[in-house]
């Protein structure tokens, strides 16, 4: 069983940037793939981008690579979403997710730990 945790959320300008945080609880951090999920009001939860195990892989949606990036600290438990150059289409609740399994998935239903959430708000 893991419990995450984000926090980093907040009001930004468009071009500004936050870096949200995720802690894991438990001891096995390091064997999970961390993924970073966002859900816009009236939208469905979206796949924003994911980091293997070593963090040698990362991967991300089309319309944020290159603004946003993923690193984790597996002595830490924790995976960091770096947005940069944001705008208010990226306004949303940003979730991180904990995957078991052994290749990174992008759809909601592959991650088997979920966290709370964090409002992410963009004005223009």
């Amino acid at each position: 069983q893991v419990q995450l945790v984000e926090s980093g959320g907040g009001l930004v300008q468009a071009g500004g940037s936050l870096r949200l945080s995720c802690v894991a609880s438990g001891r096995t951090f390091s064997s999970y793939i961390m993924g970073w999920f966002r859900q816009a009001p009236g939208a469905e939860r979206e796949f924003v981008g994911a980091i293997s195990r070593s963090s040698r892989n990362t991967y991300y949606k089309e319309s944020v690579r290159g603004r946003f990036t993923i690193s984790r600290d597996n002595a830490k438990n924790t995976v960091y979403l770096q947005m940069n150059s944001l705008k208010p289409e990226d306004t949303a609740v940003y979730y991180c997710a904990a995957d078991r399994s052994v290749s990174i998935g992008r759809k909601p239903g592959e991650y088997d730990y979920w966290g709370q959430g964090t409002q992410v708000t963009v004005s223009s």
